[in-house]
């Protein structure tokens, strides 16, 4: 299983699946607490009322849904493209650690500068994936 680059890729659904179940069990309460009704959520700031610790990881599980398309596109391109080696296995798992680091700072202390630390490395790891892709093309 750790060779396998695939892997990673079901790890970051499980973990968006775990923020999604923290997200309700966190946002539902609050907007009970708040007595909001649930159609007042239609659109986009309507929740901007709730306390902080339900807005971030509704926020995180956002995010969640952003960055790793990069993520997952790129790791489909590498296995249909035969280039798996041990390397590619090892930066999957490493993006995968840090975006599930960056949702636990989120969804907890949510300190922007740390945060954006752990945000920027694993965009760091996405360009060296990229980066190892696109070079053979030139050489």
């Amino acid at each position: 299983m750790p060779d396998n680059l695939l892997t990673p890729v079901l790890a970051l659904v499980a973990w968006t699946l775990i923020i999604w179940i923290w997200m309700y069990a966190t946002r539902i309460p609050a907007m009970n607490r708040a007595k909001l009704d649930p159609q007042a959520a239609r659109f986009p700031g309507s929740l901007d009322i709730l306390p902080d610790s339900a807005r971030q990881v509704a926020d995180n599980y956002n995010h969640l849904l952003e960055q790793p398309t990069i993520f997952y596109a790129l790791v489909f391109y590498i296995y249909l493209a035969g280039r798996v080696d041990q390397s590619a296995v090892w930066l999957a798992w490493a993006y995968v650690v840090l975006r599930v680091v960056h949702s636990l700072i989120q969804c907890t202390v949510n300190r922007v500068p740390l945060r954006f630390l752990v945000f920027a490395l694993g965009t760091l790891v996405l360009m060296i994936m990229t980066v190892r892709e696109i070079l053979p093309f030139f050489w």
